[in-house]
């Protein structure tokens, strides 16, 4: 079983998608994770579904866990106001974003340990075509690569 036989079509956001925007396709199609393409539509980025939850906290929360201990109701409803106007690109880990990638031959195996090492929930199926453009085949979710493992 190789990546090809694996990938499947994916919801993609651009950096230039809303916060909100990204956080309600997140939800609505149950997705464990976003993928985030270029304004090129290439893949640049993936965002597990943690990371996303992440963005909605403040800096100093991030820092420093404590204050998340106190913060109550109303004031954690106000930090999901705090995205409104926010691009998803404001919300990526500084320097150079987590994008998993494997090539169409890639096995079964290496898929999985490829998604261990990164801690991804998705990955990027990528074909480098002529010139060095690549071409986004599909991405494997761990559910699917599971789900078809188990099948195997």
């Amino acid at each position: 079983m190789r990546a090809r036989d694996l990938a499947q079509s994916y919801v993609t956001v651009s950096q230039d998608t809303s916060a909100v925007e990204a956080l309600r396709a997140l939800v609505e199609h149950g997705l464990p994770g976003l993928l985030v393409v270029d304004s090129g539509g290439q893949p640049y980025a993936a965002l597990p579904a943690c990371e996303v939850g992440r963005a909605l906290l403040p800096g100093y929360v991030q820092e420093d866990p404590l204050p998340a201990q106190v913060i109550d109701e109303p004031h954690a409803i106000q930090l999901c106001r705090a995205l409104q106007g926010r691009k998803l690109a404001d919300c990526l880990p500084a320097g150079r974003p987590l994008l998993p990638t494997v090539t169409p031959d890639c096995p079964a195996l290496k898929i999985a340990e490829v998604m261990g090492r990164t801690r991804s929930p998705l990955i990027a199926v990528v074909d480098q075509g002529q010139g060095g453009q690549s071409h986004l085949l599909g991405v494997i979710t761990a559910a699917r690569l599971v789900d078809q493992l188990l099948q195997a």
